[in-house]
């Protein structure tokens, strides 16, 4: 059976214990050790009536991660008090999401990056009306997904490719024309698990 949206049952799931995630999982031993992460934040945002998450497409012209579905958010700025304001910051100028509309629910574990990064994925209720604006050359595209796939395990799975010589395994969630994968999709997993406790 599907998992039906419930506010409650995301609020339950930021109380369980969780232990920080990374993209080296997968694959041990081939994290670089004596790294210093940057930390950076994302927005998990749901929409409050119907549970539907809202990511997006980078642009394909981007340096990094191009093409690739994400969660809102980036790396902290010098003016962002912490990765909440980071993820704030960054969903309204990638999407136009205002954060007055935006019921901050907590955060969850950090996730390392192959990249460098410290992200911490921040959830929160969208309550108010919402049309999204994407940045452009920084987004093509704002979509959502429906809770029932976000938040059941079982729409996970590992696939693996050559990455720089090596076989690298990483998380996938696909959706329709949607290839969720990587961090992000290691990100909502952790979360699903949790719903799922």
């Amino acid at each position: 059976m599907s998992p039906r949206w419930s506010e409650d049952r995301l609020r339950e799931a930021l109380s369980r214990p969780a232990a920080p995630s990374s993209d080296f999982d997968l694959n041990p031993g081939t994290a670089p050790q004596g790294v210093t992460l940057r930390p950076a934040g994302v927005l998990a945002a749901f929409h409050a009536d119907s549970g539907d998450l809202l990511l997006t497409k980078r642009a394909s012209g981007l340096r990094h991660h191009p093409g690739q579905i994400a969660l809102p958010g980036g790396k902290v700025d010098p003016g962002d008090a912490d990765e909440v304001a980071a993820a704030l910051r960054e969903a309204r100028e990638e999407v136009g999401l205002d954060p007055a509309g935006v019921e901050l629910l907590g955060r969850l574990p950090a996730h390392r990056t192959v990249t460098g990064f410290a992200v911490t994925p921040v959830l929160g209720l969208i309550r108010a009306d919402f049309h999204p604006v994407p940045e452009p050359g920084e987004v093509d595209e704002v979509f959502t997904l429906p809770f029932a796939h976000v938040a059941d395990p079982a729409r996970y799975r590992i696939e693996r490719r050559r990455w720089r010589g090596d076989w690298r395994s990483y998380h996938v969630a696909p959706y329709g024309p949607y290839y969720l994968w990587g961090a992000t999709a290691r990100i909502l997993l952790g979360l699903a698990q949790r719903l799922g406790a």
